[in-house]
């Protein structure tokens, strides 16, 4: 049996989460994944009762060539009802090309670094050159009627400048919000958060940003301690993550930054502490598995070595 959670433990009941790994995952991987294998998994992903996903990028084909097929991806995906489906947008540009496929997606993410060191490498912009081009952007996808998400990269530290003060980012924050954020997602992009660290600063995000901002946490498991700064999250009350299956993933810059955390990691253990989160584990398990031929080697999921904890056995 599943530990139940408590009133005195203080953690949500219930937890959501959107799998980013037909994104973030995919875009990390060398060999060139079929547009119809993307499709495939992408359903199957739907079905296993996640609701958001974050299936692709509108980014230029020459960057990211992995993800060169976000129009015929978008064109093809048949999601479930009540399955929410978001597109990651660089720039202005990136909105006009996903806006001819307006009626396949329900939200954009736009996204920069809380460091200018980090967000000229990913981005070639300062940090102040992004802020102005997503105001714009999300006052465009908010004509067309699309939610829109905002996503800090580097929050909890820069592998170029070390520690990114807290309330850099947090005005940061503050700025994507007052520009249509509905949502801010937090991004510990290289691996570098502890869990002390993360409690201190989610619970200072609430305090600054409101009780009402819908703020969300994406955690990457780059030196082991993916899972443990999820629990800290929790602690805060945040109940939104991101996560990818198989643990795929990892920024493009700078190298060894390797993936998120597993969302059958993150199922496994939110079930096992009594919280729900609406998601089929075997399901998942499902779809990892279809990945894990597909690409011919090991993923990095504990649960999909391991399996789900069964409490049945004598």
């Amino acid at each position: 049996m599943a530990w139940e959670p408590s009133a005195a433990d203080g953690l949500p009941s219930r937890v959501r989460i959107r799998e980013v790994g037909p994104r973030d995952g995919f875009q990390n991987e060398a060999e060139v994944i079929a547009t119809a294998d993307k499709v495939r998994l992408i359903e199957l992903l739907a079905r296993s009762g996640l609701k958001r996903m974050e299936v692709t990028s509108f980014v230029r084909p020459d960057v990211i060539p992995q993800l060169a097929d976000a129009e015929p991806v978008l064109d093809a995906i048949s999601r479930p009802a009540g399955v929410a489906i978001s597109v990651l947008i660089p720039n202005e540009r990136g909105l006009e090309r996903a806006l001819a496929h307006c009626g396949r997606f329900q939200q954009i993410n736009g996204f920069l670094s809380a460091s200018d060191s980090h967000n000229h490498k990913n981005v070639g912009r300062s940090v102040e050159e992004s802020l102005t081009g997503l105001k714009s952007t999300f006052a465009r996808a908010q004509s067309e009627g699309l939610r829109c998400q905002a996503v800090i990269s580097v929050s909890f530290g820069c592998p170029y400048e070390g520690h990114v003060p807290p309330e850099r980012v947090l005005q940061i924050a503050r700025r994507l919000i007052e520009a249509g954020a509905a949502e801010v997602g937090f991004g510990d992009t290289t691996g570098m958060a502890n869990p002390l660290q993360v409690r201190r600063f989610f619970s200072a995000a609430r305090t600054a940003l409101g009780p009402d901002a819908e703020l969300t946490a994406h955690f990457h498991n780059t030196r082991g301690q993916g899972l443990a700064n999820v629990l800290a999250a929790l602690q805060t009350g945040i109940d939104s993550f991101e996560s990818s299956f198989g643990e795929l993933g990892g920024c493009p810059v700078p190298a060894g930054a390797t993936g998120n955390i597993a969302t059958e990691d993150l199922v496994s253990m939110l079930h096992e502490m009594g919280i729900e989160t609406g998601i089929d584990l075997s399901a998942l398990l499902d779809a990892s598995r279809a990945v894990q031929e597909g690409l011919d080697r090991p993923l990095g999921s504990h649960t999909l070595i391991a399996g789900p904890v069964r409490w049945d056995r004598g």
